[in-house]
């Protein structure tokens, strides 16, 4: 390469290649994006953080490290805050601690419920409530706004529900933070199995995903779609997109699918 060439454009990730270009540049110091700082907090008291005892009605949280792994994985800073009770001293504390951080992403408490604390914690501590509950599943129970400036993302507290939120969600606006293309990709597939009308939500339909000898991806969502097994979260390798009010689907029609 010459001077005057461009080489290294703004938008670029600067992996050990590019940061080797940069050096054979001669460029000693570039101007970066800052890491955001991602705060997490989990709520309730049925949940524990793992290793730790549990009582006959608790179960282990797996919301607060599966999002700290999705945001660091972004190339953010996950601040992962632990989880608030059931209270309202408790939840206090734990949102004045994510003072500092660039968002603060909640789980569990977004729905309307004698013990779902959280809105009215953070309405109290001055949210600006933007939207509240979205017509998709998994993850109706939904809120985001802004406390003092700074978005706040409320998650569903199933575990599904909350990490394909983050798909839809979180990642998003990590990325734009990032300065990268906050555009959730849509591919093409056929679908691998019959699929009833859809109701009134968008469906995200967690599915296997192969490729045929035809070089066309086959989409085939999984018979169990609840919001509380994780490992077929885990299996997944796709999301089938399915429209409200979608008519029935046969197995070879069209879809669009979100890869995982």
């Amino acid at each position: 390469f010459k001077t005057g060439d461009v080489l290294l454009r703004a938008g670029t990730v600067m992996d050990g290649r590019s940061i080797g270009l940069a050096a054979a540049m001669n460029i000693p110091w570039l101007t970066v994006r800052r890491r955001p700082r991602i705060a997490i907090l989990s709520t309730g008291d049925e949940i524990a953080m793992p290793g730790e005892p549990l009582g006959p009605t608790m179960i282990v949280s797996s919301n607060g490290p599966g999002l700290t792994a999705m945001v660091t994985g972004l190339g953010a800073e996950a601040v992962h805050l632990g989880i608030a009770r059931d209270t309202r001293d408790s939840l206090d504390a734990m949102i004045a601690a994510a003072a500092g951080c660039d968002l603060l992403v909640t789980t569990g408490g977004a729905s309307v419920g004698d013990y779902d604390l959280v809105q009215d914690a953070l309405t109290q501590a001055g949210l600006a409530l933007g939207f509240y509950t979205v017509a998709m599943r998994p993850g109706k129970p939904m809120m985001f706004g802004r406390l003092k400036g700074v978005p706040v993302l409320g998650l569903p507290g199933n575990p599904v529900s909350a990490m394909v939120g983050g798909v839809i969600f979180l990642q998003p606006m990590v990325r734009a933070m990032l300065g990268l293309s906050s555009t959730i990709d849509m591919v093409p597939a056929r679908l691998g199995r019959d699929l009833a009308v859809n109701d009134a939500r968008q469906d995200y339909l967690r599915s296997s995903l192969e490729r045929g000898g035809d070089g066309m991806l086959t989409a085939t969502p999984f018979p169990l779609q609840d919001s509380a097994v994780l490992s077929g979260l885990v299996r997944a390798d796709c999301l089938v997109v399915r429209p409200p009010h979608a008519p029935a689907a046969k197995a070879g029609d069209p879809v669009e699918v979100i890869v995982l």
